[in-house]
């Protein structure tokens, strides 16, 4: 049966409708594989950031290799039921989500880049599969970068090297001593 440029099919449901379903299904199951493929993923209100300051972010985002975009509320509480995560408090007015398979770095370009523009807002989100509020993400963006700790690990191990090169040299000149 035609109805004007739309076909129904037996239970009345245009093929026009389908075809809306099937891409909301598509767009619920790209937001599910992205954050089931992400160490984390941080949802944000972006309300009041100017185009300019969007770019910078997304650049900013890119250089720490994590990405952010920008979903209807309904299709990813839809996504975040299909994975079992409970952030409906997070999906309150517009949210970005930036997602990184790193636990840490968009965490970290989030919260430094909301320090300089306050219209940018946490929400909060998920962090190695778990739920995670505003006060753990702005405990996790104290916590230094990988490099930086790999760098304080580094500078600890050199240490005792250092303090083991001291107490050779001390022994082998009180050995000289006594000869």
């Amino acid at each position: 049966m035609i109805q004007g440029t739309y076909y129904t099919n037996e239970g009345g449901i245009t093929m026009a409708n389908q075809a809306i379903i099937a891409k909301k299904e598509e767009v619920v199951n790209e937001i599910a594989e992205r954050v089931e493929a992400s160490a984390s993923a941080i949802l944000f209100d972006y309300r009041g950031l100017t185009d300019a300051e969007i770019t910078d972010l997304r650049r900013k985002l890119r250089e720490q290799e994590s990405s952010y975009k920008v979903y209807k509320n309904t299709l990813t509480k839809r996504a975040f039921d299909k994975l079992s995560i409970n952030l409906d408090e997070c999906l309150e007015g517009p949210s970005a989500m930036a997602t990184s398979s790193d636990a840490i770095a968009p965490i970290k370009v989030l919260a430094d880049f909301a320090k300089d523009h306050p219209a940018l807002e946490l929400k909060g989100g998920i962090v190695d599969g778990k739920e995670t509020s505003l006060e753990e993400l702005k405990e996790l963006a104290n916590v230094p970068s990988r490099d930086g700790l790999l760098t304080m690990f580094a500078a600890g191990l050199m240490e005792h090297v250092k303090n083991v090169a001291i107490c050779l040299d001390l022994h082998s000149q009180n050995l000289e001593e006594e000869k």
